[in-house]
């Protein structure tokens, strides 16, 4: 049960809609992730763009994880909330000019380089403030990942990376950067993946693109395999941890590491995730023909997923129920056909003011809020704010 007694209480006097979260699953997460890591001496950058609120960053951060950034305002963001600068990356096909020296300012750990081009203009600009940048440079390895297609990012019709047709002229051109430092690959096949196979299909690319460069006289210090990791939005209650043992069991398995070459991951979701649900309430219901909907408070501005990509989120009725199941439709109040969060969602009869919870709402909720139709902005509540 997602709340107890008292806790059903003090929610339903609460504004509605918000986002909950769930500190204690959160600290759990993080010390399982920390302590599968460390057995192998892995190093893990928490992917910022997967939640930025300051209370959940602030624990990352007390554990000892990394940053990984795909924006300057999330470079200064890391800053100010205290992660070392040297456990900074940054990615992003996009860069530009005030970002990079937003992170070449705070002497971050390194860029993730995604083609020749931004190569070349982080070398610039690095000698324009008279600092060497180090790179990872980022490398698309045509493995696909199995899950969906916009969230795929290892295929070679994917914008991330440096096509392999191309690692010949950018080993070349890395060369004659007077300004920049290579020091890893770096890779990232997709999100959500769920087929530990993926990894193993990976490790071989990773292999092979290492074997490559030192083959060719270039030194690679790290190996950046990206995140991926997968949770379960079907069972939140039955699986809330993902199996992180069996994850970095695989790249210390399938990985050829040399001697003092670090293995680097970037996990957001599969951290975040299950600790965030958004919670709100039934504003109308309503009966077509051969549909019953559930009108809530919260919409696709609250939640972009299921709209963006048509995400799965396990939705549940908050507090005791009757006997009687109704199939609905859970919709939003939002002036779009697509702000629907499940269809046929087998709930109890349920009436104006019920509770409703959509859960594994931890990642990619949050964050991809927005004031379309100028709804006012999302509120949030932690679970000690529940307490007596």
């Amino acid at each position: 049960m997602l709340f107890n007694t008292n806790q059903q209480g003090k929610v339903r006097a609460l504004e509605t809609p918000f986002y909950y979260y769930d500190l204690n699953l959160l600290n759990e997460t993080l010390d399982k992730a920390k302590q599968a890591a460390d057995r192998y001496n892995f190093h893990v950058h928490y992917a910022l763009k997967a939640n930025f609120n300051d209370r959940l960053l602030h624990l990352v951060q007390s554990k000892g994880f990394g940053a990984d950034c795909v924006s300057g305002n999330e470079v200064q963001k890391s800053i100010d909330i205290g992660f070392p600068a040297d456990k900074i990356t940054f990615a992003g096909v996009g860069k530009s000019d005030k970002e990079i020296l937003t992170a070449l300012e705070h002497h971050i750990f390194a860029f993730n380089v995604e083609s020749i081009q931004e190569m070349e203009v982080i070398n610039s600009l690095a000698a324009q403030v008279g600092v060497t940048a180090h790179v990872s440079l980022r490398i698309n390895p045509n493995v696909d990942a199995h899950t969906h297609h916009y969230i795929t990012t290892g295929l070679d019709e994917n914008k991330f990376g440096v096509p392999t047709s191309e690692l010949e002229k950018a080993a070349s051109i890395i060369r004659q950067c007077q300004n920049v430092e290579l020091i890893g690959l770096h890779f990232h096949v997709g999100s959500q993946i769920t087929d530990m196979n993926v990894f193993k299909s990976l490790c071989v690319k990773v292999n092979e693109w290492k074997n490559w460069f030192e083959e060719r006289g270039t030194a690679i210090k790290i190996l950046n395999v990206g995140g991926g990791l997968g949770v379960d939005y079907q069972n939140p209650d039955e699986n809330p941890i993902p199996n992180f043992e069996a994850y970095f069991e695989i790249f210390d398995k399938f990985l050829e590491r040399n001697k003092n070459q670090e293995v680097h991951f970037e996990l957001g979701r599969a951290l975040v995730a299950q600790c965030g649900t958004l919670v709100s309430k039934v504003l109308y219901t309503k009966s077509g023909v051969k549909k019953h909907f559930l009108i809530l408070d919260a919409g696709m501005t609250e939640l972009m997923r299921p709209a963006l990509y048509q995400a799965y989120h396990k939705i549940e009725y908050i507090g005791e129920s009757n006997n009687r199941t109704i199939n609905y439709d859970v919709v939003g109040p939002i002036c779009e056909s697509s702000d629907c969060f499940g269809k046929e969602v087998p709930l109890p009869e349920s009436k104006r003011g019920d509770l409703i919870a959509i859960r594994t709402a931890g990642a990619y909720g949050e964050v991809m809020a927005s004031r379309y139709n100028l709804r006012d902005e999302i509120r949030y509540v932690y679970n000690d704010m529940l307490i007596d």
